[in-house]
């Protein structure tokens, strides 16, 4: 059951990562854009100013999982290091229940602000609703959530064989 859960935990993240990557190509094409039509087309277009910044939004939050996934984003890397094997397990399973809380948190109240945002529409994108660029709170809450529980079952610790 562990592996098959490892595998769909690998999935997933490899997933949010290649997407957040490519949120990252859309925003920067978009800003490329911008500077063109701004620029050298003297005739900005309104709705890449948008558009970037919700693709860096889904970026960030699609991006998170992988973080969580190598153990990258809360550390406790001295008294980690300072433990005995016993006490790193401990460690894993505290930083494990407080980031599951965070991440319900976001998950709760993103989709709540997502839900209630789905009547407004996007500055410069009038057709669409602004449901889609909240919708990335509780997206990413999902995923990390997998990611975390990943990590907890398989600790891979990416930080601490980079650290001096």
């Amino acid at each position: 059951m562990k592996q098959l859960f490892l595998r769909f935990e690998h999935w997933t993240t490899s997933f949010s990562m290649m997407v957040a990557c490519l949120m990252m190509a859309l925003a920067s094409g978009f800003g490329i854009h911008q500077i063109v039509t701004r620029f050298i087309l003297e005739s900005p277009a309104e709705w890449t100013e948008v558009l970037i910044r919700f693709s860096l939004i889904w970026m960030v939050f699609l991006g998170i999982p992988t973080a969580f996934r190598q153990g990258a984003m809360v550390s406790v890397d001295m008294l980690y290091r300072m433990s005995g094997e016993r006490m790193r397990r401990v460690l894993d399973s505290v930083v494990a229940i407080a980031a599951l809380t965070l991440c319900g948190i976001i998950l709760w109240w993103g989709w709540d602000y997502a839900h209630r945002g789905s009547v407004q529409s996007m500055i410069g994108l009038e057709g669409v609703s602004m449901f889609w660029a909240y919708l990335s709170m509780p997206v990413g809450a999902v995923f990390s959530i997998i990611g975390i529980i990943g990590f907890w079952l398989d600790p891979i610790r990416m930080e601490m064989e980079t650290a001096q």
